[in-house]
């Protein structure tokens, strides 16, 4: 059979389009906690989560949890903790010694734990994965409940680089052996403030 006669064939054969069916993705979550189930999903996927009340005991909170913290990357105004100032002119490798990078988070998914984050917090990309540990501070406010309603929020914004980022890094493929760090932060925090 010739390629004509094969590509003909299937141009005849084709089934006809079928719309995809409309999912009311609220019908599979009744009133959940958005709270709760976020931080059950962060600490499942290994990071770990602390409730603040206010932003003023954020440095604090932040050096109880780092106290061995020396090279710091603080990418949002409510902390005074950073001593290396980084900007779009920084060369990536020239982060490679980072302890801590402490990152503000745009929107946090109850459903799964993770948070977007996205180059207007960071302006190295490579700073999520190049730190040892990273902190991503994020309102109570911004939490939704699944990656449906996130796309939404997220799908009118300026057109540039962001992630959603789940626990720390990790892979298993190596000998049946789950790493820690392999690529990435050997700790994720999410700081909630409310």
């Amino acid at each position: 059979m010739s390629r004509e006669s094969i590509l003909k064939s299937i141009q005849q054969n084709k089934p006809a389009l079928v719309e995809l069916p409309k999912i009311d993705v609220q019908l599979f979550f009744e009133d959940i906690d958005l709270l709760d189930t976020f931080k059950g999903n962060v600490q499942l996927v290994g990071g770990k989560l602390i409730e603040l009340n206010n932003v003023e005991n954020l440095d604090a909170e932040i050096q109880k949890l780092y106290p061995n913290a020396n090279k710091i990357v603080a990418q949002l105004s409510e902390s005074n903790l950073g001593n290396i100032t980084i900007s779009k002119e920084t060369k990536p490798h020239s982060l490679e010694n980072i302890d801590l990078a402490i990152i503000k988070g745009e929107i946090g998914i109850a459903e799964n734990g993770s948070v977007w984050i996205s180059e207007n917090q960071f302006p190295v990309r490579v700073l999520p994965f190049i730190t040892n540990d990273l902190v991503l501070v994020l309102s109570k406010d911004s939490l939704c409940l699944n990656m449906h309603k996130a796309f939404e929020i997220i799908a009118n914004r300026e057109r540039s680089f962001g992630l959603f980022l789940s626990g720390p890094s990790k892979t298993a493929d190596i000998e049946q052996c789950l790493v820690v760090g392999a690529q990435g932060a050997m700790s994720l925090t999410v700081i909630i403030v409310n």
